[in-house]
């Protein structure tokens, strides 16, 4: 019961509540250029930093020309022109699939019961 009360919560497409969020969101996001993904730190967890590691970098470096944009903007206290936040998909994911690769290898190592790559020192 509790499960189903709590995936209605969440899910943008039954709860009126979460499409409001989810759309005040988009419309913050449109504001800067940033899409979702651009928000996960790779200094806080090391999954996103190996996850951004084995994108191409082509999508790392979109994702820190978009990052400069916001800052630049948001310095300046001003936002994207209409035009250029019509143009603009905040929910289109780019981090995501490798995300959940990262984060199926690291839990498979634990069950292993090996160091994850990253926390690996040499002798």
């Amino acid at each position: 019961m509790f499960s189903r009360l709590s995936a209605w919560f969440v899910n943008p497409r039954r709860n009126p509540l979460a499409r409001l969020h989810r759309d005040a969101v988009a419309a913050r996001l449109r504001k800067y250029g940033l899409r979702y993904d651009d928000l996960y730190d790779p200094y806080h967890d090391l999954d996103i930093r190996e996850a951004l590691a084995r994108l191409p970098r082509e999508v790392v470096d979109a994702r820190n020309a978009r990052l400069k944009r916001a800052m630049d903007l948001s310095m300046k206290h001003q936002y994207l022109p209409e035009d250029v936040q019509a143009l603009q998909t905040p929910f289109r994911s780019y981090l995501s699939d490798m995300l959940a690769l990262v984060k199926k290898e690291s839990a498979e190592r634990e069950a292993l019961g090996a160091l994850p790559l990253y926390q690996r020192t040499i002798p």
